[in-house]
């Protein structure tokens, strides 16, 4: 029987009371029920949508921090697995520069270099003219010594001559080819040449900073 009260107080009411907020007191209670049923869902409505929107972009935060963690877990993970591969890739390098530093020669043994090559220049039928020791060059991890060499002989002894002092077991390297017929008192001038050459040889550089 409330609910027909209820009912019948609704139909009987104005409409136009609800521009007159002084006259709240009077409303009926169904309308009152109504309008706070409006009130607590236009506040619920709004504050659902907002706090949505919050767990929303927490969870894009979360879903981001979890595609980094994933692909530094990923990482690690492939670092981990080829962690012995890499190991002994790392002690092949670090034996590699052992051998290469051991063709490294020392102060000492420049003398024995020049030896050398003074042999295969004379195992070539070649004539020394000039071997010069420049300044040393430094660099970060090695030491260059440049010797300017001078030799005379044939072209194909010349060659022979590049050719073996390449294949040094000390490592030398040789730059700035220069040839030129050479004349002389006795001879056809032109089947003799001089040959003016650099090579540089190499030593660790063990006073690095």
């Amino acid at each position: 029987m409330a609910a027909a009260d209820l009912m019948k107080s609704l139909g009987n009411f104005d409409m136009g009371q609800l521009n007159d907020f002084n006259s709240v007191g009077s409303w009926p209670s169904a309308v009152k029920i109504i309008i706070w049923i409006l009130v607590f869902f236009g506040c619920l409505v709004p504050g659902y949508f907002l706090h949505i929107t919050d767990l929303k972009s927490e969870l894009n935060g979360v879903r981001s921090v979890e595609g980094q963690l994933r692909s530094e877990f990923e990482e690690k993970f492939l670092a981990a697995a080829h962690l012995e591969f890499f190991r002994l890739q790392q002690r092949e390098l670090e034996e590699s520069f052992q051998t290469i530093l051991e063709q490294l020669p020392g102060d000492t043994e420049i003398p024995g270099l020049l030896e050398d090559i003074n042999q295969v220049g004379a195992r070539n039928g070649l004539t020394f003219q000039n071997i010069d020791l420049q300044p040393e060059v430094r660099h970060e991890f090695y030491i260059e010594k440049p010797i300017t060499i001078i030799v005379s002989g044939r072209y194909h002894d010349l060659g022979a001559f590049v050719s073996d002092v390449a294949d040094l077991s000390r490592i030398v390297t040789l730059h700035n080819f220069s040839i030129r017929p050479k004349t002389g008192d006795q001879g056809d001038p032109g089947t003799m040449l001089t040959m003016l050459i650099v090579a540089r040889t190499y030593r660790y550089n063990n006073e690095q900073e």
